[in-house]
C-alpha cells in the first residue's frame, strides 16, 4: 500500500469537475468507517458484510496492509467524507497481472454517482500505477445495483459460477465480470517488473 502512488496518480488526473478523490484506508478512519458500515448494513445485506467492531476493523486493516491487497476509499471532494470503499484483492503478478475487486457504497451518500466515478478512478489507478492488466468482479445474480455499476464502467460478463463464494452463511452463485487494459483508454506505462518478456 503506497499513499504516494495514489497522490501521484491523482495529480495526473486534473479534471476539476471530479466529485471524488481516492486514498488508502488507515487506522484513523476506524470510527467513521464503522459508523458508515453499521448505517449501511441493510444496503449491503445479503451481498457482503464489512467490519462492524473495532476488532474486526483492525483485522481488516491488517489484511489490506499486505502487498497483494489494497483498500482504497472513495471520498467526497471538498468534505473528505467517505462515500465508499473498493478493495483490490488477491493481486497475482507474473503472467496474470490481475486482481479481484470488491466494493461497497455507504448509505448516507448512495445514489449520487460517487461509486461510478470512484470505481472508474480505482480501475485507472490499478492499471496505470499498480500496472495490473486485468480486474475481476464476482457478483451475485440478484445484486442488480452492483451489476449495473460494473456495466456502467465497462466490465464484460465472462461467465457464471455456481457456489463460487461463501457469503451470508452459504455458498453463493456468482456472475463473473472482468475488464482489461485493452478495454479502456489509459496512460501507457511500462509493464510490471514481474511480467516475463515472453
Amino acid at each position: 500500500m503506497n499513499d504516494a502512488a495514489i497522490d501521484l496518480f491523482q495529480a495526473d488526473q486534473p479534471d476539476a469537475s471530479r466529485q471524488v478523490t481516492l486514498r488508502h484506508l488507515t487506522g484513523s478512519d476506524q470510527s467513521e468507517f464503522l459508523d458508515l458500515a453499521i448505517a449501511s448494513t441493510e444496503l449491503h445485506h445479503p451481498w457482503m458484510s464489512l467490519p462492524s467492531t473495532p476488532e474486526q476493523y483492525q483485522a481488516y486493516l491488517t489484511r489490506y496492509a499486505q502487498p497483494d491487497e489494497e483498500a482504497v476509499l472513495i471520498c467526497v471532494r471538498g468534505s473528505g467524507a467517505i462515500a465508499g470503499v473498493v478493495n483490490i484483492n488477491s493481486i497475482i503478478r507474473g503472467r496474470f497481472q490481475s486482481g479481484s475487486i470488491a466494493y461497497a457504497a455507504f448509505a448516507p451518500t448512495v445514489g449520487q454517482g460517487y461509486m461510478t466515478e470512484g470505481l472508474t478512478l480505482v480501475m485507472r489507478y490499478a492499471f496505470e500505477e499498480l500496472r495490473l492488466h486485468r480486474l475481476e468482479a464476482q457478483i451475485q445474480p440478484d445484486n442488480h445495483a452492483s451489476l449495473k455499476l460494473v456495466r456502467r464502467v465497462g466490465f464484460r460478463r465472462e461467465g457464471y459460477s455456481p457456489e463460487l463464494l461463501y457469503i451470508d452463511g452459504a455458498w453463493r452463485d456468482h456472475e463473473r465480470w472482468a475488464i482489461t487494459t485493452t478495454m479502456v483508454d489509459i496512460t501507457s506505462t511500462p509493464p510490471h517488473a514481474t511480467l516475463p518478456e515472453r
